[in-house]
């Protein structure tokens, strides 16, 4: 422990505010104590060169924010921190002194928020004056911001989302400055909110669940509290937002069932239905023990961002996997039957959760590429045992392959059976365990060779015309019938193809006729409902138009009677 430098008095200019050798009567009966870290962070010889040149000028630079909370979790949990993202806030400078002092090419954001953008050798730095945030309207742009040198760290720092970034490391000293406790916080795993500004942005909920994921935190009982009460002004943030804080939960969560319990405690569950509907929907005790659905969606994300780590899936890989197993299981909000024996099941929810899985997509801002990738592995999650214990066949998977579309965006078989492993490794260690056909899955995978090849349809529509097969609907309904020919294993290639077009011609084009008509009656039969029903609907209307006219009348008249 040590004694912070007093503080200099305003408008004495010799040696900045925190020159070495300065003392204050009145901070010295009121001294602060902070704790000594020497080497909390290891700098770069640029950033060395931004902060002696801060001090040179009379400043005191602190490096701020996320660089120092994980460099106090490094300290205790193990990892790493990037030396390359530092952040800087300067006390005792007025802004004209630090733009002067600051090297590089220096760039300012608006000349009200005392906040400056440097380069040296390619190493970014923020570089701020203490400042508060002031709320005057809704979204990011509706603060009014004040700036003050000598503004104290409690003030300074109570702008910040929670006490874990609330602090500062002075590099020269050692010194961790801490005014809000946000160290205990840290290492006690709460995330707390420094001050009511926190209510100001709301973006800052989802910073909590995703902050719980990646380190393994709750939030204390007042910010959820707070939170809740924060939870109508979701309507106010822009998607690109939303997205960057699931997109940072997803690549770097570690905790992901932990981020879904700061979700539901700050109230803000409820805009993402999908999810929110898991929440106390029982499964089989036999096959689920660890209880409720969302229970289960929780250890199977964690599940799957351990085995991305383990894979060393690349970043978008990573978000997928864990996005997809956190999202696998919606359907039984829908599918769900608890029978009169007790017996729970779900028949069928791999199908009924791919709606609910697309919404929660697009409310979480996802790129459409997510979707390409995710829906199609919840909507077959559920085929990796076959019945009857029968051996895995190259047709199999052949359909799997077809049904996953990975030549039209869709995933690999690889991604799909790692969801599998995060869906059955999700399920605690009581769950009652059968045999694992997945590596058989990849293994009749590898034998029967490329994944694109097999997804793509090798009768082509000039094998049609040179049969003399007029074009028209019928095309689309003869190639189907190749895809299941070629997934049967019946050619491999574009001569196979059309060796068994010339073979099986008469066959082929009678059971294409019939499913085509079969198709158009279906079709037929679905356009007379709906016009049935717009039909009907229209004749509702009318009647209720005709009922508003006659009540207003009578309105009329008995107001003229009166």
């Amino acid at each position: 422990m040590t004694t912070n430098r007093a503080r200099q008095p305003k408008g004495i200019p010799a040696g900045g505010q925190f020159a070495s050798d300065t003392h204050s009567e009145v901070a010295l009966t009121l001294p602060q104590h902070w704790d000594i870290i020497p080497d909390l962070i290891e700098l770069t010889p640029e950033t060395e060169q931004v902060l002696d040149a801060l001090r040179a000028a009379g400043g005191r630079p602190l490096i701020v924010g996320g660089a120092v909370r994980d460099g106090l979790l490094a300290r205790t949990r193990g990892g790493t921190v990037n030396s390359l993202d530092v952040d800087i806030e300067v006390y005792g400078l007025s802004k004209d002194v630090l733009r002067k002092a600051l090297p590089g090419e220096v760039n300012e954001f608006g000349q009200d928020f005392g906040v400056f953008n440097t380069s040296l050798n390619g190493q970014v730095f923020d570089v701020a004056l203490p400042r508060k945030d002031n709320k005057t309207g809704e979204g990011h742009r509706g603060f009014v911001v004040d700036t003050d040198p000598d503004m104290p760290f409690e003030t300074a720092f109570a702008r910040r989302d929670f006490t874990m970034n609330a602090m500062g490391w002075d590099s020269a000293t050692g010194e961790l400055v801490d005014p809000l406790g946000g160290r205990a916080d840290l290492e006690a795993g709460i995330l707390r909110h420094p001050s009511e500004h926190f209510s100001e942005d709301p973006l800052r909920v989802l910073r909590a669940m995703q902050f719980a994921g990646r380190f393994n935190m709750e939030l204390a009982p007042e910010t959820a509290e707070l939170c809740r009460e924060m939870a109508p002004t979701f309507h106010q943030l822009h998607k690109d937002g939303i997205w960057k804080q699931f997109r940072k939960l997803s690549t770097e969560g570690t905790h992901i069932s932990r981020a879904l319990n700061a979700l539901h405690a700050s109230g803000w569950e409820s805009h993402f239905p999908g999810l929110a509907a898991t929440r106390g929907v029982p499964q089989d005790p036999i096959w689920h023990p660890e209880g409720e659905v969302i229970v289960h969606l929780g250890l199977a994300g964690d599940q799957a961002a351990a085995i991305a780590r383990r894979e060393r899936l690349d970043e978008e890989e990573t978000s997928m996997l864990v996005l997809a197993a956190i999202t696998h299981d919606f359907g039984k909000a829908h599918s769900t039957v608890v029978k009169g024996d007790g017996t729970i099941t779900s028949g069928g929810h791999h199908e009924t959760g791919v709606a609910p899985a697309k919404d929660f997509l697009e409310r979480i801002g996802a790129p459409g590429w997510y979707h390409e990738k995710i829906l199609p592995l919840i909507r077959e999650h559920m085929c990796h045992t076959p019945g009857g214990g029968v051996e895995i066949s190259p047709s199999a998977v052949r359909r799997l392959l077809r049904r996953l579309d990975h030549t039209g965006g869709g995933p690999t078989l690889k991604q799909w059976s790692l969801l599998v492993e995060a869906d059955k490794a999700g399920r605690g260690e009581g769950a009652r365990h059968t045999r694992n056909y997945v590596p058989d899955w990849l293994a009749v995978a590898d034998r029967i060779g490329n994944e694109k090849a097999i997804g793509t349809a090798m009768l082509k529509g000039h094998h049609l015309a040179d049969a003399g097969v007029p074009k028209g609907k019928l095309w689309a309904v003869i190639v189907g019938l190749s895809e299941e020919a070629q997934d049967d294993g019946a050619f491999s290639d574009e001569d196979g193809a059309r060796d068994w077009l010339a073979a099986n011609e008469e066959a082929v084009i009678k059971e294409a006729r019939r499913r085509l008509q079969k198709l158009e009656a279906a079709q037929a039969k679905r356009s007379a409902e709906i016009a049935a029903a717009t039909k009907a609907r229209a004749a509702i209307q009318k009647a209720e138009a005709r009922a508003l006219r006659a009540a207003k009348r009578e309105a009329e008249q008995a107001a003229v009677a009166s």
